[in-house]
């Protein structure tokens, strides 16, 4: 199924002018630049053409259950699983094919979240990660569990970011491993001792500028500043994969889908399918440094083996998770 994009290009002309094919729409809360890639292969390997409507998933998520029945959407393409799930809830995904569910999911690739209605398939994976300058403080010296840097003796240390949706998968993921009460005192640690942050880019450079010693991060953002420098050996700053099923080595999933009420359900799928087949995996992985999950793909970064990471077990995030990590957030004082 997947292996036919190779042929597609070729007979894309003649296909066109034999029969008519639909335009789709995608609602996508994935970053542009990847995204717009993905879409542009495809319509090349198609002769389907598609609209992109960007915005975040919770937004894009949110105004499909506005429009339910009369969305003009046939893919939704989130950056994170948890719209996925209160869509599925409500009966907006359509069924996908096992292959398709598997494509991303197979040999090394265990541990990628599945979907337990068969309605959506992960697409790509974001791991957390501490950056670190080395000239302020060397990688023997990092805690070994992301919750000690809450605590007082790394005092001004240590950037966060609690604005971001990244950051909040990582409190879910510590009240579900080690309780609400720990998600908390982490929160308050890190309100108490350690440097707040608007945006993930910024606590980076923070770091890269020696303002602060360390941030927790997402992969990718610190891998984007190393191609934009030209080289790994251009930046100063490292990263640290804590590892051994650490909260602090969370994965996070971005996730597609077909619409239920799509009036275009067969190029939709089509489009799915290019998504996880080798072709789109490694369309996107040459732009953006998200993993691939697919072991025939392999990243344009010089990304850290995914077989490496040993993220802790975590069950779906669903939409309570979420509200109760809001909570705890404004417990603590940072929302």
């Amino acid at each position: 199924m997947l292996s036919r994009f190779k042929w597609m290009a070729l007979a894309a002309a003649a296909l066109w002018s034999a029969q008519a094919v639909a335009d789709i729409t995608v609602y996508s809360g994935q970053h542009k630049s990847g995204s717009e890639a993905v879409a542009q292969a495809f319509t090349k390997a198609t002769g389907i053409k598609t609209t992109l409507r960007q915005g975040s998933s919770e937004q894009m998520a949110g105004q499909l259950v506005e429009e339910g029945e009369r969305t003009p959407a046939d893919v939704f393409w989130a950056e994170q699983i948890t719209p996925m799930l209160s869509l599925s809830e409500i009966g907006l995904l359509a069924k996908l094919p096992s292959d398709v569910i598997s494509a991303t999911s197979g040999a090394g690739y265990e541990s990628v979240p599945l979907a337990e209605n068969g309605d959506w398939v992960a697409t790509s994976g974001r791991a957390r990660v501490v950056v670190y300058n080395p000239d302020l403080i060397s990688k023997d010296e990092l805690a070994d569990s992301v919750l000690d840097y809450a605590k007082p003796e790394w005092e001004g240390k240590v950037g966060y970011v609690p604005t971001s949706g990244a950051f909040l998968e990582q409190v879910i993921g510590i009240a579900k491993l080690e309780g609400e009460d720990a998600a908390l005192a982490w929160l308050e640690g890190l309100k108490k001792y350690q440097k707040s942050y608007a945006k993930n880019a910024v606590a980076m450079t923070a770091v890269e500028r020696g303002a602060v010693p360390l941030a927790l991060i997402n992969n990718y953002y610190w891998y984007n500043m190393a191609r934009e420098a030209g080289s790994l050996d251009n930046v100063k700053s490292r990263l640290d994969y804590i590892g051994h099923q650490d909260p602090g080595a969370m994965m996070t999933y971005a996730a597609i889908a077909v619409l239920e009420h799509s009036g275009n359900k067969d190029e939709a799928m089509q489009f799915v399918e290019f998504v996880v087949s080798q072709e789109g995996q490694q369309v996107f992985a040459d732009l953006r440094a998200e993993y691939p999950l697919r072991s025939d793909v392999s990243s344009s970064f010089e990304l850290y083996p995914y077989a490496k990471i040993e993220p802790p077990t975590i069950s779906i995030t669903t939409f309570d998770d979420k509200e109760n990590a809001l909570h705890l957030l404004e417990k603590a004082g940072l929302k």
